[in-house]
């Protein structure tokens, strides 16, 4: 569902927010660089100076969600932007994509890139992707924000009934479709993994030992008991809704977003 409803506002918020800034992030050929990982390329783009944060974005989307995050941590932080696997300019031929597999590939990366670990920020599929590096990769993560994030790919995730109502038609309208081009067999690869994923269980919550920030907008398509139940079931986590925003919280109210984030690493 986050696929479809992604591809549609990432456009909207670009323009809207007029990301002209000076450092094209996602295509600054200055500093991006292709690391090979797991068996493929993963773009990165790098900035700043300090503890090392990994950014990770949303599904559909590339680093570029973070334009305006970086200029403020890459003061304080070693900034490692990365377009993940089947998305920007990482590309990945595989048929089928896994939260999992993208966890252990931001791992992997910062073995690459020889950081021993880093605070990770995540926002949607990439907050998903942050909870699953705390669960698998512990010793890689100081701690941890998460926005948007959903554990479950079921209706109970989502606030958005009519949405969740229409990604459902999507999927018994194609599932048999014989798609012919590459970028057709991504879009749908990107689309069924948040069809069928994440499934994460509330024991594997149990068992994250980091500091944990769990954020969601007010109006946010993940529904609200949804994001509660993901911080009730992290030991110690710190809960956050963002009033007066949605999905797009880091974009939405940035400067609150930045300085908040930031306090919560800093006091962690």
């Amino acid at each position: 569902m986050k696929a479809v409803i992604l591809l549609a506002i990432i456009p909207q918020f670009l323009s809207f927010f007029g990301y002209g800034q000076k450092i094209p992030y996602g295509k600054n050929e200055a500093v991006g660089k292709y690391y090979q990982v797991n068996g493929i390329k993963l773009y990165v783009e790098e900035y700043g100076s300090g503890p090392a944060l990994l950014m990770i974005h949303g599904n559909g989307g590339d680093m570029s969600a973070f334009s305006h995050n970086v200029p403020y941590f890459a003061k304080h932080y070693h900034v490692i932007l990365v377009d993940s696997r089947s998305q920007g300019k990482s590309v990945d031929p595989n048929p089928k994509i896994t939260f999992e597999q993208m966890a252990d590939d931001f791992a992997k990366l910062l073995d690459v890139l020889h950081v021993p670990k880093a605070y990770v920020l995540g926002w949607s599929d990439g907050g998903i992707n942050a909870i699953l590096m705390a669960i698998r990769h512990p010793d890689k993560v100081i701690s941890f924000a998460s926005t948007g994030a959903n554990i479950t790919p079921d209706a109970s995730a989502f606030s958005d009934a009519y949405g969740w109502a229409n990604s459902k038609k999507y999927y018994a309208k194609n599932k048999n479709t014989h798609w012919k081009t590459a970028a057709e067999k991504n879009n749908w690869k990107m689309f069924m993994l948040d069809w069928e994923q994440p499934n994460i269980s509330l024991s594997q919550l149990h068992k994250i030992t980091c500091p944990a920030f769990i954020i969601a907008g007010e109006h946010d398509v993940i529904a609200d008991k949804h994001t509660r139940l993901i911080k009730a079931n992290i030991p110690h986590s710190k809960l956050w809704i963002v009033k007066g925003s949605g999905h797009g919280t880091l974009i939405e109210k940035a400067d609150e977003f930045n300085k908040r984030v930031d306090d919560f690493f800093k006091r962690e």
